[in-house]
């Protein structure tokens, strides 16, 4: 691997890194709180790091495959490390383990939290926490190689930080790397701004209208307030949050297409259909249970119902309501969505509807082919194109790691912290799919305090892993990786 070329780019990541902390600091000199020297100080910090990093190893610009994979799982193990420092200064986290489980929460967009009393923490503080949601929700990295030299292995880091969806779908922006992730970019932060201004036009402050539209278009979840967005108990807020949760978990591709009036391809993605079709459907189903159930009235069991199911599909984790006191047939349908996710190349995590698409069309081919049609050569296709039997074989693989994810992090977590069933299943599903909360003490109304510190490094890997969509995180561990 070339480490000077690593060490180039990681530098370059700190100084962005410690650059970014100026806007929290603004916050902290309007608010006029006590964390302004922990903020100011931890921004020198990272800066004082990168620059040597960056200034000794400039001139190294070759970039492979292996040293993308490599700088897309260290890169973000660093980021959490040093972003958790301003908390550790100020005494609001006062432990490295919960600082950095909480930095890589917000990184990876999974909002799970140890933080027992959010409304206690400084401004300025809240502010960076939830701008790791920003910073991490199209991918940190991607906004590094904005600064890049054209043709220093750009490509080779996106890839490295993109998921096998993208992969599948085959979607591409414009030829040029830097071009690409600019318009990924302008068309995220367009997004949060018209939230922003939605939100404030609903009278929720400037503050918390920039801390909720970060969390919701990068599809995250920390609130500055204890109860979510429960707190506001406004229908407005709840479904504008809705929209923009929608939005953040489409293919981000789509929406460039429909900035340059490509409706076409907008209309014949299979994804995009599909995503619609469950979040129709489960949203239906959820609302449909708790007006049977009296849970509700009608009105109000449509709201609850949609935020919460559009917030779990699309792995934000914003919450309105405690489901955990819902009928168990409500409870089901949100625990069957845990395992979902929205779409491809988008700002959510979860194993992605386009897999579930390739594993359908799949086994209907394969049906026809032994039962109906046994000579005919029938292919999968997806967006009116055929599909290349590797990446079927992506999609199987995807989906089956990640449930033997899911049960082996079940078991070790029953092991490390002797919890019981649902809370260990459910802390590692929530933080493997970067969701957040999910059930029993790990639920809407809870938090990851509790776990142990093992628990809580494990827990972190697999946000990382989630994030990072399994295969970059995990072929790190390869002994041939290792190898010249």
């Amino acid at each position: 691997m070339n480490y000077k070329t690593i060490a180039n780019v990681l530098g370059k990541l700190l100084i962005v890194t410690g650059s970014s902390m100026v806007f929290p600091l603004i916050c902290s000199l309007y608010y006029q709180e006590d964390d302004l020297y922990a903020i100011s100080i931890t921004g020198i910090i990272i800066i004082g790091l990168g620059v040597p990093l960056w200034w000794f190893f400039r001139r190294y610009n070759d970039l492979t495959i292996k040293d993308g994979f490599f700088i897309a799982v260290f890169g973000w193990i660093l980021i959490s490390a040093v972003s958790g420092l301003p908390f550790m200064i100020h005494g609001s986290i006062p432990s490295f383990t919960d600082a950095f489980f909480e930095m890589m929460s917000g990184y990876t967009t999974s909002g799970a939290t140890i933080l027992t009393d959010i409304e206690v923490v400084p401004h300025g503080l809240l502010f960076w926490r939830s701008q790791t949601h920003l910073l991490g929700g199209m991918g940190f990295l991607t906004l590094t190689i904005i600064f890049l030299p054209h043709g220093m292995g750009g490509l080779r880091i996106f890839r490295a930080e993109s998921s096998p969806g993208q992969v599948i779908t085959k979607e591409k922006f414009i030829p040029r790397n830097r071009d690409t992730m600019i318009w990924l970019w302008g068309i995220y932060i367009a997004l949060i701004l018209v939230e922003i201004i939605l939100l404030c036009l609903g009278g929720m402050s400037i503050f918390d209208s920039m801390c909720h539209s970060f969390g919701t278009v990068s599809t995250s979840g920390y609130s500055p307030w204890n109860a979510s967005i429960g707190h506001y108990n406004n229908a407005y807020f709840d479904w504008v949050i809705i929209i923009f949760m929608f939005l953040g978990g489409m293919t981000f591709m789509l929406f460039y297409h429909m900035a340059q009036g490509n409706w076409h391809i907008v209309k014949i993605n299979t994804e995009l259909r599909c995503y619609m079709g469950v979040m129709l459907f489960f949203c239906t189903m959820v609302s449909w249970i708790l007006w049977k159930e009296n849970t509700y009235d009608l009105i109000n069991s449509i709201r609850y119902a949609t935020f919460q199911v559009t917030s779990i599909l699309t792995t934000t984790g914003f919450t309105t309501a405690d489901y955990e006191q819902w009928p168990q047939a409500a409870q089901m349908f949100l625990y069957a969505v845990c395992f979902i996710g929205a779409c491809a190349g988008s700002t959510t995590s979860g194993i992605k509807i386009v897999h579930y698409i390739l594993i359908w069309k799949f086994g209907v081919v394969l049906i026809k082919r032994i039962f109906f049609r046994p000579m005919a050569v029938v292919s999968v296709r997806l967006n009116q194109r055929p599909v290349d039997p590797q990446i079927i074989h992506l999609a199987f693989c995807y989906f089956i790691v990640n449930i033997f994810l899911v049960f082996g992090g079940g078991c070790f977590m029953t092991l490390s912290d002797e919890m019981d069933f649902t809370t260990a299943m459910s802390s590692v599903i929530s933080t493997l799919m970067n969701i957040g909360p999910g059930f029993g003490g790990v639920g809407p109304s809870k938090n990851y305090a509790f776990i142990s510190d093992a628990g809580k490094w494990f827990l972190s890997w697999n946000m990382l892993v989630g994030r990072l969509e399994m295969f970059s995180a995990l072929v790190i561990f390869y002994p041939s990786f290792w190898r010249r």
